[in-house]
């Protein structure tokens, strides 16, 4: 330490006065103050954050936790007494994703061998592009790629991990129009026919957001029919595509889903696959939220088919808790079809006369130069617990969900969307007042407003979040995502007597 003393006088003479505390100067103080604000983080979030007697939110209205939070940027720096006042109200108002009584998203839990993993690749602060950059890393992110292939049925392939399940789908997109014209890339879209992508009218957003993004255009993308479940209809499917040809479009794609957002539907992959080899068209399957079922013996079934695909897209920091983000893209392509299609050939990081192995140097596959690393949180939560703890984390979600539907089904007031097959209980909750009046012309509007008005209850409240939406001609309902290991029979019980306790008056 004796070597960076003489130094703050130094800056002190050519910029001014510094802070005493200046973590840029001083790297005993940024030692404490780091390991002080490691110990308000292991308190607020990880003890009193999985505590099912706190809160799972303090809510604060907009303008008040600005005050709250002082978020003003100043010219001089705060002392860090100040500092980790600000780290404690940051952990205190935050959302506590990882409290059992927190069903709002597709995430939800803490796994502290994944969470370690986090610590670890942020201390190490390492952009995984190159072998010489990141050695450990590409080994071990070629490693999981290939164990999550097995998974699926490929015993070779590609893959790369990418920023979310949204960015995964938009690479399938671009390596299906690229293999089937690989001018795309040089050219432009200039030279395109009209291009067509098919997926279902319940398929996550990202299918039309990428269409966008990649010139296809938003008018492109073909919604197939769903039958009540929310599952695509293959019939339904081959019809629309065989319109497409008519009319001089070109399809190219079918983006699958294996667990919708909303109804945690999960496409016929079989049947879709058959449609996809008729037509020759890149099968892919958006399994962010339902691939992970790959690990169970017992419910692998609903993804039938799934070794058929060209690609899936795969988020292990949902099911499964490695983390946000962690989100794989795997391919069964093994032609180096994800390099041809991105390499940009950048001579000052990606040189060809390296010492070693150029196919470490796997940043040429991703459209990311900067890209963090992923893969170490899941491989230690996954060496951690082994494939079989990993099996036993998604039937425990399914045990529990199915006990949620089942206690559901014994109360007044409360009525299911659909049966559900995965995670995802869609359900009413009638309030006494609207009981018997199905028949009222305001029936409906009326009915639209409770889950908003419960929800809102239970923010202020602090005492759970459970997310709503409408669905096509549906008015809004709750969205029950049940899926973190700390989830308790208490808790699903404690969920549905707190809609009534917040509803009833309604």
């Amino acid at each position: 330490m004796a070597d960076v003393v003489p130094s703050i006088g130094l800056v002190e003479d050519l910029a001014g006065p510094q802070h005493p505390e200046d973590s840029l100067v001083n790297h005993s103080e940024g030692q404490f103050f780091l390991n002080e604000a490691f110990k308000i983080i292991v308190d607020e979030v990880l003890n009193k954050g999985t505590d099912v007697q706190q809160k799972v939110c303090d809510w604060k209205e907009p303008e008040e936790l600005a005050q709250l939070l002082d978020l003003e940027l100043r010219a001089a720096g705060e002392p860090h007494h100040r500092l980790l006042e600000r780290v404690r109200d940051v952990a205190k108002y935050s959302i506590k994703t990882s409290h059992p009584r927190f069903f709002n998203q597709q995430f939800a839990g803490v796994d502290y061998h994944s969470l370690a993993g986090r610590f670890l690749s942020e201390a190490l602060n390492t952009n995984l592009y190159t072998y010489e950059a990141a050695p450990v890393f590409v080994l071990m992110e070629n490693e999981v790629l290939r164990s999550l292939r097995l998974l699926i049925g490929w015993t070779e392939g590609d893959g790369i991990f990418c920023p979310g399940g949204s960015t995964s789908n938009m690479y399938a997109m671009n390596l299906a129009r690229f293999q089937l014209f690989p001018e795309v890339k040089s050219q432009g879209l200039c030279g395109l026919p009209r291009l067509a992508i098919f997926t279902s009218s319940q398929s996550h957003y990202s299918v039309k957001k990428g269409a966008g993004f990649l010139g296809i255009g938003t008018d492109n993308v073909i919604l197939v029919k769903v039958d009540d479940g929310g599952c695509m209809i293959p019939e339904d499917l081959d019809e629309k595509i065989a319109l497409v040809k008519s009319q001089g479009t070109v399809p190219f794609i079918v983006s699958c889903t294996a667990g919708t957002t909303v109804q945690g539907a999960f496409d016929p992959l079989d049947r879709i696959a058959d449609v996809c080899e008729k037509h020759k068209l890149w099968m892919h399957v958006d399994g962010a939220w339902g691939a992970s079922v790959l690990f169970s013996k017992q419910h692998r079934h609903l993804l039938k088919g799934i070794e058929r695909a060209n690609s899936v897209a795969w988020n292990p920091h949902k099911l499964l808790l490695a983390g946000l983000q962690c989100s794989a893209l795997l391919l069964r392509d093994c032609t180096g079809l994800l390099k041809r299609c991105h390499v940009a050939n950048a001579t000052y990081l990606f040189q060809q006369d390296k010492f070693y192995d150029l196919d470490l140097d796997i940043g040429n596959k991703s459209l990311q130069c900067s890209r963090k690393v992923d893969c170490l949180k899941l491989w230690l939560m996954w060496k951690a617990v082994g494939s079989s703890g990993l099996e036993e984390r998604v039937n425990k979600a399914f045990f529990n969900a199915r006990y949620f539907v089942q206690e559901l089904k014994k109360r007044k007031g409360f009525y299911l969307l659909h049966e559900p097959e995965f995670l995802n209980i869609c359900f009413w909750f009638i309030p006494p007042s609207l009981r018997g009046k199905e028949g009222n012309p305001d029936y409906q509007e009326k009915l639209a407003k409770v889950a908003p008005a419960i929800k809102e209850r239970m923010m202020k409240k602090g005492s759970m979040m459970v997310g709503y939406q409408p669905l096509e001609n549906k008015v809004n309902f709750f969205r029950m995502v049940v899926l973190s290991p700390l989830v308790s029979q208490e808790d699903m019980d404690f969920c549905l007597d707190e809609i009534e306790r917040l509803g009833n008056d309604m």
